[in-house]
This record gives structure tokens, C-alpha cells and sequence, in this order.
């Protein structure tokens, strides 16, 4: 039986990748890749030589039809995207549901990993067993009422953000959830990781034009607990 797998690869640092899925990407005979220059650099590390197929979000009908193509013919396929577990934030939950709707007795297996929001979550110190995942904010339309939803969210919340907007994301969340305790992660697993800890308006006065490198992981805190008064106890 034909099997589609959703390889996780590293966030950064390229020991961070398992055994398992260095087995997987040598013995598929396809290896589906967001940019193909990044994948390959991965695969030249671990010695492993394979076909590539671009697949990315911009990626048509024709691209799709071909790989569900491959899969029928029993080929074996593993889904990378460019760093970081593939179908969070990126193409690979569509391409999962085409395979699933066109060849349902598809193997999907997923090879676990790396992922930004998570290694954030895990260092955070705030509460995670409820937390809500946003993604990347909207670059214009939509961006503000983006941000205004998170002070609806009393729990933790995740979102990415890039170097071109972290400042403004700050910002907004400066004037829309001020006061909640905030985790900036900065380059997980790279050579400048950072982490700055503190409100939207301390890490603004810690960030400047030559730390503005890589994207970024935002991790904001619960809503704090109103306190009670007296008339209420």
C-alpha cells in the first residue's frame, strides 16, 4: 500500500531531526519539498539523494494531480516544508485532504519533529494545557481585529510573526492586551536564538534594527484574574 508521510524537519539546527526521519526521506521515492534549494541543503547534510517536486502553496491543480498520480502507482512519498512540522501554518493540510478525498486507502503517517509554537509553549512557563494557535497576523486587512480578538482569548496564545512587523505586532499589543505577560522567541535553534521576556512594552525597549533577524514566535500570556473586592467575597 502506497503511503503519503508528513515528515517534520528541523527549525533551525540540523541535528534536530530524528533517525527515523532520516530513514524515511532516504527510502521514499519522492520527496515533495515547499522550496526545493532549502530541502536539498537538508538532504545534502545527511547524504541522502532523491527526487524533488516542488509543492507549495501557489502550486495548481496540475502539481497535486501528478502526485496523487505517483501514490496510485504505489509510489511512496514523504511532504517536507521548509522548517518545522508540514500542515501547521502551511499547504500540506490541503494537499493531506486531496489525498484522502481521491485515494482513501492512503497511508498517511506522520514522522514527529520540530515546531516553532511548541518549543515557544515549552519554555514559555505559562499554562499550556489550553492554548490557542493564530498563526501569522494579517498583513493589512483584518490585522487589527486580529489583535483586538486576542483580548477575548483569556487563555495562552501563539502566533508568528516576521521581522518586517514584529515591532507593529508588538505594538498592537502594546494598546490591546497590555499588561499580559508576553515570551518572544527569536531564531529557535539557530546561532542568535533569543528569548525576551516581559510586557509588549518592555520587549519593545529590547528589540532594535540589529536584533530584527529571522521570525518570530509570540507567546502571550493568560488574561490575568481580576481580583475580587471586598463586596464580592
Amino acid at each position: 500500500m502506497q503511503t503519503l508521510f508528513i515528515v517534520a524537519t528541523p527549525i533551525g539546527n540540523l541535528a534536530d531531526i530524528s533517525p527515523r526521519a532520516i530513514t524515511v526521506l532516504s527510502n521514499v521515492d519522492l520527496i515533495l519539498a515547499e522550496d526545493t534549494r532549502v530541502t536539498r541543503t537538508l538532504l545534502e547534510h545527511y547524504n541522502i539523494k532523491k527526487e524533488l517536486l516542488s509543492y507549495h502553496q501557489h502550486s495548481g491543480r496540475g502539481v497535486i494531480g501528478k502526485i496523487i498520480n505517483f501514490l496510485e502507482n504505489g509510489k511512496n512519498i514523504a511532504l517536507v516544508s521548509d522548517a518545522g512540522t508540514p500542515g501547521i501554518n502551511d499547504p500540506g493540510n490541503f494537499l493531506i485532504q486531496e489525498v484522502i478525498n481521491n485515494l482513501p486507502e492512503t497511508k498517511i503517517v506522520p514522522i514527529p519533529g520540530a515546531n516553532a509554537a511548541i518549543s515557544a509553549l515549552s519554555i514559555s512557563g505559562f499554562p499550556t494545557d489550553k492554548f490557542t494557535f493564530l498563526g501569522f497576523p494579517p498583513h493589512k486587512k483584518g490585522r487589527q481585529t486580529f489583535f483586538r480578538n486576542i483580548e477575548d482569548i483569556t487563555h495562552t496564545v501563539v502566533l508568528y510573526e516576521s521581522k518586517h512587523r514584529i515591532i507593529k505586532a508588538l505594538e498592537n499589543l502594546r494598546q490591546l492586551a497590555d499588561g499580559r505577560p508576553l515570551v518572544v522567541c527569536r531564531e529557535i535553534t539557530k546561532q542568535f536564538e533569543t528569548t525576551y521576556r516581559g510586557t509588549a512594552e518592555e520587549i519593545l525597549m529590547k528589540l532594535t534594527a540589529n536584533n530584527l533577524l529571522g521570525e518570530f514566535v509570540v507567546v502571550v500570556g493568560p488574561k490575568p484574574k481580576k481580583q475580587k473586592t471586598e463586596d464580592e467575597e
